[in-house]
């Protein structure tokens, strides 16, 4: 009851102090944060959000106001949805004046990460099917002459070979396009006739423009930027039609426009941004060896703070799909979220402040077990400060590890915690052993530098 209580006091003042409901054009929530898009963010006192019982911390990222709850963020999420008149998951309706979308380096990112993301729960899955195949081929309960095997295997590849028509779905709804032409577009793009003429030179074109040859299929840029344009295009049919034949003129219309924009364009295009931001990030890697690793593990935390860690999924994604591994991000993500729960663990220990204890402490589990760092580094460690400059030192240390044996995730895992290293399972069996070892020196280390500079200070 105390906690309802908590969440209704605390859904109040948020909406008072962002503005009230009519200041907001987009409300969401991730697993920890809630996610404010205001109309104007001159208005909002983030500093007395910060002073209210049961926030965690409050922030800019991106234009966007992020307020960080914790794990229990749902329930605050439910109760402004219910006090504001919100349907939950919704955009909100703005005037027509506030209407006009800004074109920045943070709106292109929101693009893609609004349009990946609802689809992290199909890769996860997709990917974790690989590491039991691995794991099956490893311990010899499967081999590839198997019936089990091939349904395995081919079960795994559908979850990124098919990846433009799910981000055809997704992308679609992020820019309020048509869903059934955003799937049909990247339908389009990995037809098995389209496929077969790329990988047999067979020449094409519409309209009397060569089509470029390029394969489409587990790539990611091609059919956001397809559907960005398509959602453009459909709304001036929609605009120009009559009510009578808008049923027939606007799909017909939008799909004759984009297909030989897509096709000859936008496709060719996306497929060289995808395949060349993969190739550069690879030899930013083979050139800087280990110590590249080590200094994104350090910063890590930085981008978590500044919220900057989404716009490093889109690589991670054609890491995957490209070469089949991933060799930076995941392992100095995992490294950086666990040693958030090493600091946190370290104040509980030093700590004689027992509320400050009792919150390190949950934080720290909530981070090394569930990979959900936000309660450890907002709620303790960036109060605390030291136990940060800590966990930089001991991110840096352990990713080094990782980057001198050349660890591989070769699945996502669904965790960023403890339960991510089944990702790093891959032919290799020493592959999983040195990213345990490299969560181990991460965790001493940040663990002791973290008793060494941390003299016991509140956080209350």
């Amino acid at each position: 009851m105390a906690k309802k209580e908590r969440y209704e006091e605390l859904s109040e003042k948020v909406l008072e102090l962002i503005g009230g409901k009519d200041n907001i054009s987009y409300f969401g929530h991730c697993m920890t944060r809630l996610r404010f898009n205001l109309k104007d963010t001159s208005i909002a006192h983030i500093d007395e959000i910060k002073k209210i019982d049961g926030v965690i911390g409050a922030q800019w990222s991106n234009e966007q106001l992020q307020i960080i709850i914790g794990q229990s963020v749902g329930d605050a999420y439910k109760l402004i949805c219910a006090k504001a008149g919100l349907a939950a998951e919704k955009t909100v309706e703005e005037n027509l004046d506030d209407n006009k979308k800004k074109f920045s380096v943070s709106a292109v990112l929101d693009g893609i990460s609004g349009s990946l993301m609802p689809l992290i729960p199909a890769l996860i899955g997709a990917g974790m099917l690989k590491v039991v195949i691995i794991l099956g081929e490893l311990l010899g309960f499967l081999t590839p002459d198997m019936p089990t095997h091939a349904v395995l295997s081919f079960a795994s590849d559908a979850g990124f070979y098919f990846l433009p028509v799910f981000l055809g779905a997704t992308a679609a709804n992020k820019f309020k396009a048509n869903m059934g032409l955003g799937m049909l577009l990247g339908a389009i793009l990995i037809h098995p006739k389209m496929v077969s003429n790329v990988a047999e030179g067979v020449g094409m074109s519409i309209f009397g423009l060569p089509v470029y040859a390029a394969s489409y299929t587990s790539t990611i840029f091609p059919v956001i930027m397809a559907v960005f344009v398509m959602s453009y295009v459909e709304k001036f049919f929609r605009k120009i039609s009559r009510d009578s034949i808008k049923a027939i003129v606007v799909p017909l219309g939008t799909i004759i426009v984009m297909l030989p924009l897509t096709l000859c364009l936008i496709g060719p295009a996306g497929s060289f941004l995808g395949v060349y931001l993969a190739k550069g990030i690879m030899f930013l890697y083979n050139t800087t060896g280990f110590f590249g690793v080590a200094l994104l593990a350090a910063v890590y935390p930085l981008l978590v703070i500044t919220g900057m860690h989404g716009a490093l999924f889109p690589y991670m994604m054609q890491s995957f799909a490209s070469f089949g591994y991933e060799p930076i991000v995941c392992a100095a993500a995992v490294i950086a979220n666990i040693n958030q729960g090493a600091a946190a663990a370290a104040v509980a220990i030093r700590c004689k402040d027992k509320k400050t204890k009792s919150t390190a402490a949950s934080s720290a589990i909530t981070a090394i077990i569930g990979g959900v760092t936000e309660p450890a580094m907002f709620g303790v460690n960036l109060r605390l400060k030291k136990p940060l400059y800590a966990v930089i030192i001991g991110n840096f240390c352990g990713a080094a590890f990782a980057g001198l044996m050349k660890v591989y995730a070769y699945a996502l895992s669904g965790s960023a915690g403890i339960f991510g290293v089944p990702g790093f399972i891959g032919p290799n069996a020493l592959n999983v052993v040195y990213m345990g070892i490299s969560l181990l020196i991460g965790f001493v280390v940040t663990f002791v530098v973290t008793l060494f500079l941390y003299k016991g200070e509140s956080i209350y």
